[in-house]
């Protein structure tokens, strides 16, 4: 049975890239449509310092299924990669989407 070498303390890392951020899309009843709109939001940016562009590294849903269901679904999570700012707010994406967006978790290497 192997055993326990290292003594180090753990703490937050990420081998994912410099920064990569999951953040919450929610709204009652998401369409296809809204989501594609906060997606293409997301990698396209808007205003340089306030909403920077980003990759778009994952899309999920936390659901029983994990399936997202156009109309249906309620919450999306989202992996972006990217140094660059993100306002979190409501109303989020190309357009009046209705989603409001959220951070979950930062790994943050900078």
């Amino acid at each position: 049975m192997a055993g326990i070498t290292s003594t180090k303390a753990a703490k937050a890392s990420n081998g994912l890239g410099p920064r990569t951020r999951i953040i919450n899309l929610a709204k009652t009843n998401i369409t296809q449509d809204e989501l594609d709109a906060a997606l293409r939001y997301l990698a396209a940016g808007d205003v340089a310092g306030t909403n920077d562009a980003h990759t778009v590294a994952g899309v999920t849903c936390l659901t029983e299924s994990g399936v997202f269901t156009s109309g249906t679904t309620d919450d999306v999570q989202v992996a972006i990669q990217g140094t660059g700012a993100i306002t979190f707010a409501a109303d989020f994406g190309i357009g009046s989407t209705g989603i409001t967006s959220s951070l979950l978790a930062d790994f943050n290497q900078q």
